[in-house]
């Protein structure tokens, strides 16, 4: 598959916007798992765990996103220069 200066196909830039807010969706579900009075220390520290991977996991997609602007901002001004 071809892939854009920031590592992308083209249908992974179309799904990165769902997936980041069923990321975040599942976080706030997380978090809200963890608020519970009666979760065990295990399934605690499982959702805590998993909370960690998703905050991961939207922090590299957001920086995707930021490299893509930052792409198009440059294609922009040097159309702008010429």
């Amino acid at each position: 598959m071809k892939q854009d200066m920031t590592g992308q196909t083209a249908a992974e830039k179309k799904k990165t916007p769902e997936k980041l807010q069923e990321k975040f969706a599942e976080l706030d579900q997380v978090l809200a798992d963890l608020q519970k009075k009666d979760i065990s220390l295990e399934d605690a520290f499982a959702r805590y765990q998993r909370g960690v991977e998703l905050v991961r996991q939207c922090n590299a997609a957001i920086d995707r996103v930021e490299k893509q602007v930052q792409v198009l901002q440059a294609d922009t001004e040097s159309e702008a220069g010429e």
